[in-house]
């Protein structure tokens, strides 16, 4: 694949193992990475050797959440376009716009499409027109508690505010009668504002026991779109993924066949260019509903890259550079069944703690027949700073099928070796081996094999 003509120069405004993945592509296309880098991320391992730009302090608020600092190093480091990876600024319309004004082309969707998205209400109307199944909730964001009532009354309970803006899990609240409302409302509403900015909340009716669903997209500016099938990410903790994998194993065949078509038009309908993903839950009926699209890669676009054989970041490139889509969708073959771990510095027997500190030792699993991949930015000596994500790295093992991705997963967990820190490569050992994972008895309430 030849390099994108108008990219020499990239730079990638993130971290960790996000930096490495982008890096690797633009070393593939012959096209030079450049680091934006925090002071506690300056020394580390897998900047060394790179060209790198120092954004400011450790405090994310000040290095890689800061967007005019980083669009100021994408342009004094030379760089004509910039990669936000996912997370920190990924998402964020006025930093797309704020690339695209200062002549910095930004990798992902137009700063209109992304702020459409971005907030819940219009992006589900827009999925609607497309075809796609809603959760039923509220028309719009909600004015009040008491509107928020009424609209729970009519639409039964239990009842999940949201916040309009934002994700991850924050400004949330479920609301199990009417007598919860008042306080759910006023939780959510206060949460969203100091998460996000926006204290705005809408509401859905709570599906309880469903499937994580979504639907991994990518289009090009000629109106050009394309699907890499579904991803299952049911095992996760507080709304946090733990275990991702594709293909569903719940997912009928023909909602399966029906949902990929709709994304694929909707992605189309919106004006989508480059790799998005859209989010759904599969209620205890079968029916596929529509949550959210996340306007980015995922942590978890890995799974999908395993079975498709497409490099999700160079597409990416290309169609950022004004290239169309190299593929077809007819000529996309998806095969076998592939699981992503993420393996965490953190401590599953205690609560979860975060464990930044210093790794004595690593040793990843092999890699040599092709069915495991292992994407990281540690290594011996690595400092893990306290500042930022958790995640050290993601093992991703394919197979014939589920259970021998899920066994070959096995092996590769038992080579891992990480010494100096907790992790939790036991809980995923434990999930993996669980005949609740096995058999597909879980839903997003509960991690199986796992106590809690």
């Amino acid at each position: 694949m030849a390099p994108p003509a108008s990219f020499h120069r990239l730079f990638i405004a993130n971290r960790g193992e996000v930096a490495v993945r982008i890096a690797t592509a633009c070393d593939a296309l012959g096209i030079t990475p450049v680091f934006g880098v925090s002071e506690a991320d300056a020394d580390a391992a897998y900047v060394q050797g790179r060209q790198t730009v120092r954004l400011g302090p450790a405090r994310a608020t000040q290095s890689y959440l800061d967007p005019v600092r980083v669009v100021q190093a994408a342009r004094q480091s030379g760089c004509t376009a910039l990669h936000p990876g996912w997370g920190f600024l990924a998402e964020n319309p006025y930093f797309a716009a704020l690339c695209e004004s200062h002549g910095v082309t930004f990798v992902g969707p137009p700063a209109h499409v992304m702020h459409l998205m971005g907030k819940k209400t219009p992006a589900k109307r827009a999925m609607a027109a497309a075809g796609l199944d809603l959760i039923p909730g509220s028309d719009g964001v909600l004015d009040s508690a008491a509107q928020a009532r009424e609209v729970a009354d009519q639409i039964g309970y239990p009842v999940l505010l949201k916040a309009e803006s934002g994700g991850g899990g924050r400004g949330m609240r479920i609301a199990r009668s009417a007598d919860e409302v008042q306080s759910a409302y006023a939780d959510a509403s206060a949460e969203a504002r100091a998460a996000f900015g926006d204290p705005r909340v809408y509401m859905e009716r709570l599906v309880e026991g469903g499937r994580h669903i979504e639907i991994q997209v990518v289009g090009d500016r000629y109106g050009q779109a394309i699907h890499l099938g579904e991803r299952d990410c049911t095992v996760q903790r507080n709304h946090q993924k733990l275990i991702e994998e594709s293909p569903s194993p719940v997912l009928p065949s023909n909602v399966r066949e029906r949902s990929l078509a709709a994304a694929v038009e909707a992605t189309r309908r919106i004006g989508y260019v480059g790799a998005g993903t859209m989010e759904f839950l599969l209620d205890a009926d079968g029916v596929l509903r529509f949550m959210e699209m996340n306007t980015r890669l995922q942590v978890e676009h890995c799974v999908s890259e395993m079975r498709s054989g497409v490099d999700l970041v160079r597409e990416q490139l290309r169609v950022a550079a004004g290239h169309p889509l190299s593929l077809r969708q007819d000529e996309i073959e998806l095969s076998g069944h592939a699981i992503e771990c993420r393996i965490n510095a953190e401590d599953p027997s205690d609560g979860f703690r975060p464990a930044p500190g210093t790794i004595t030792h690593w040793h990843g699993p092999r890699t040599d027949d092709g069915q495991v991949r292992v994407d990281t930015h540690v290594a011996t000596g690595y400092r893990i700073p306290p500042h930022y994500d958790s995640l050290i790295c993601k093992v991703i093992a394919r197979g014939a099928d589920r259970i021998a991705a899920a066994d070959r997963m096995l092996e590769a967990l038992g080579e891992l070796r990480c010494e100096g820190v907790p992790t939790t490569v036991p809980m995923h050992q434990a999930i993996l081996a669980s005949s609740d994972f096995r058999q597909h008895r879980y839903d997003t309430r509960r991690i199986p094999g796992w106590p809690g």
